[in-house]
Order: C-alpha cells, then sequence, then structure tokens
C-alpha cells in the first residue's frame, strides 16, 4: 500500500484540498428534520456518506457524536467508516485517543488495525501524556501505512494553558509536538504519516516549516477561521494544509446535492493551496 501521506497528498490534488466532517450534533440532526436517536443519526450519516464520498479528499467523522448512542451508534459508525473506504475516500476518525502502554496500543489497534470494523485510515490522538506514549499508535500507522493526527495548537482558549507552556529551551510545548512529529516524518517522499492538527482560529502558530507531514487546520468557516488565517498560519508550509470545515457544509443539508455542492464550494476556496 502507497503511504498514507503520499495518498493523502494526491486526493487533496485530485478532488480538492479539504476535509469535511461528519459531526451528527443534535442541533444539526433537529435542523435536518431527524429524531434525535439512532434512525436519525443512521440517516444523517447516510446522508453524509452519499454526498461526500468519491468527491471529497478526506472525511472526518466525530466520533464523540457516534459514541453517544452506544453501541448502536457505534455500529453506525461502522458502517459509515467501511463505506467511505469502499469508495476510495480516505477517513480520519476523529477520537483523539491518548494514553499509555498497552491502553494506548489498544486504542492503535482499534483505529488502525485491519482486523477491526472501525479501521481507518486515520485517527487524531493527543500527546500530552507525552509523545512517546503515542509511540503504540506511530509503530502501527508506520507499519499499516496509515496516519495519525497530532493535537498540536488547538484554538479552545484552555488549550493555551498547556500548549504555549514552554520548555527548558524556550520552545512552547505546542512546538515540541511539532518537531516530534517532523522527526517521526522524516525521509518519507512527499509527506510523512504523522500529521498535527493547528486551529486555523488562533492568533500565532507554532512554525509548521519542517513539519514535512499533514497539517489539518479545524475552525474554518463557522468558527470564525479564513482562508487568510490559513495562509498566515501555515507560512511555508502551505501546501502541507488540510483545511477542516464541518458546520458550514452540514448546515446546507439535508439535501444530498446540497451538501456536495456546499462540499465543492469550500474545496475550490482554497484551491490556492494546491498552486
Amino acid at each position: 500500500m502507497t503511504g498514507f501521506g503520499e495518498r493523502l497528498d494526491a486526493a487533496l490534488t485530485e478532488r480538492g484540498p479539504l476535509c469535511v466532517g461528519i459531526d451528527p450534533h443534535p442541533e444539526l440532526l433537529g435542523a435536518w428534520g431527524l429524531t434525535v436517536d439512532t434512525a436519525g443519526l443512521a440517516e444523517f450519516t447516510e446522508r453524509c456518506v452519499d454526498a461526500f464520498a468519491g468527491n471529497v479528499a478526506l472525511v472526518k467523522p466525530q466520533v464523540a457524536f457516534f459514541e453517544a448512542f452506544g453501541s448502536a451508534g457505534i455500529a453506525v459508525l461502522e458502517r459509515a467508516v467501511a463505506a467511505l473506504r469502499e469508495s476510495g475516500t480516505l477517513v480520519l476518525s476523529d477520537a483523539k485517543r491518548g494514553d499509555i502502554g498497552s491502553t494506548m496500543a489498544a486504542y492503535a489497534r482499534t483505529w488502525l488495525s485491519d482486523e477491526s470494523p472501525l479501521c481507518s485510515d486515520a485517527v487524531t490522538v493527543s500527546p500530552y501524556l507525552g509523545f512517546g506514549a503515542l509511540e503504540p499508535a506511530l509503530s502501527m500507522a508506520r507499519g499499516a501505512d496509515r496516519g495519525v493526527f497530532v493535537l498540536a495548537a488547538t484554538s479552545n482558549p484552555e488549550g493555551a494553558q498547556v500548549q504555549r507552556a514552554t520548555v527548558a529551551d524556550g520552545r512552547t510545548l505546542a512546538q515540541v509536538m511539532v518537531d516530534e512529529a517532523a522527526a517521526r516524518n522524516a525521509g518519507y517522499p512527499v509527506l510523512g504519516p504523522v500529521g498535527v492538527v493547528v486551529g486555523a482560529t488562533l492568533t500565532v502558530a507554532p512554525d509548521l516549516s519542517a513539519v514535512h507531514g499533514p497539517i489539518l487546520m479545524p475552525g474554518v468557516g463557522a468558527q470564525g477561521g479564513t482562508a487568510d488565517d490559513v495562509r498566515r498560519l501555515a507560512g511555508d508550509a502551505l501546501r502541507a494544509v488540510v483545511p477542516n470545515v464541518s458546520r458550514e457544509v452540514l448546515r446546507a443539508g439535508p439535501s444530498v446535492q446540497a451538501l456536495r455542492d456546499e462540499a465543492a464550494r469550500a474545496a475550490a476556496s482554497f484551491a490556492f493551496l494546491r498552486d
């Protein structure tokens, strides 16, 4: 299998530089005229899959919204991940897992192993128990040609308490996480398998110039992030950026065609990333 970074780069070139979220928030279910139960969840998710499969470079189901419905919700997620991947669409499961030892290894198997019904092309992980604690996921991603996206500099105000703290050499913790990711991407053609997550609404971002991996930028659209913010924060790493738009696209539903059109419009607004 071709490495995750190379597959993602090709998808971004072919289908437009965009990650679209599947976020079945109760308010969105209601706005679509759906019931806030597993039937509504399934209908919402199926329409998203119909709209985005084969048309969007990267699709990011927000795992928490499926977990909220228990095992029935997880079953809906399993079907969505499988359908998207069968269509050739890359799936980033937004699980934000972070732990140590055997528990981290279990999370890695859940999201990155061929034997798991939730196997995805990549998963989001939290490094704030120490970057090295992510090694089971990093190792499995390397071996399976899949990816991980490491939370580095998130846009929530509370994140600054940890992420902007400094270490002995003066770097922020967010910069340490970016640099750790960069070290694991060295030597890969195109992009490495270790991405970072950097909020598009930040005033200042870590230096991303050497990351050599995909840079997921949530917060674009409804949360206030703009194309100009993406340019400003990415700097010389602009081609590696994957803007993430969720609510702005999903609000175009429930029509499958309207969802598809809005995703295409959003991707076109970031065409400069592939220039």
